[in-house]
């Protein structure tokens, strides 16, 4: 088995932060590292205590929802709250910050941004990070799962693949089916 990079890891671990976001425009995650250390991690969400807008939508104010706080704001503030430096650090979001997160990036002293995706990839927060001297790199997602419920799954496509086998099915279609499910499972189904 092949270990994934250092910047699909990290990517990886924002994409999972994403999932806490409580915003229902775009789920965001951010993650900051130093020396292959993450050091803290954000989502786009409510302030904490106040309402959030997977309970009680969106509160938009000029096409934007004033509700959240940015995921690589969470981050730094999180640094912040806990006396982490973020000075010489670098930062993997899902997707590309946007003008606001790109000043307060720079200001924290970030030296590197990973970005998934492009998202309204503001042409003055690109030329602000080109001359504060901060990086920034799309990393190529590579599709990476994590399993929910996973022992059921495996037990269910046994079951199907038993009920085949009882109900008279094509042999050679039934060993297919049964190949290809120990493929993707990694694993002898029986």
């Amino acid at each position: 088995m092949e270990r994934i990079s250092w910047n699909q890891y990290f990517m990886a671990q924002s994409h999972i932060l994403a999932l806490r976001s409580t915003c229902t425009r775009l789920a965001v995650g951010a993650t900051i590292v130093r020396d292959k250390r993450i050091i803290a991690g954000g989502y786009n969400g409510s302030i904490a205590g106040d309402e959030h807008c997977i309970d009680n939508g969106c509160y938009v104010v000029e096409n934007h929802c004033i509700r959240t706080i940015h995921a690589e704001m969470n981050a730094i503030l999180q640094c912040a709250k806990f006396g982490v430096p973020t000075e010489g650090a670098e930062i993997y979001v899902t997707h590309f910050p946007c003008l606001q997160c790109c000043k307060s990036l720079i200001q924290a002293g970030i030296k590197k941004v990973f970005y998934a995706c492009d998202y309204k990839n503001h042409p003055y927060a690109v030329d602000l990070f080109k001359k504060a001297g901060v990086q920034t790199e799309k990393v190529e997602s590579e599709p990476i799962m994590v399993e929910a419920n996973g022992k059921e799954k495996l037990q269910f496509v046994r079951d199907l693949i038993g009920e085949l086998k009882n109900n008279d099915g094509e042999p050679e279609k039934i060993q297919a089916l049964q190949e290809k499910a120990e493929m993707l499972f990694g694993l002898k189904l029986s």
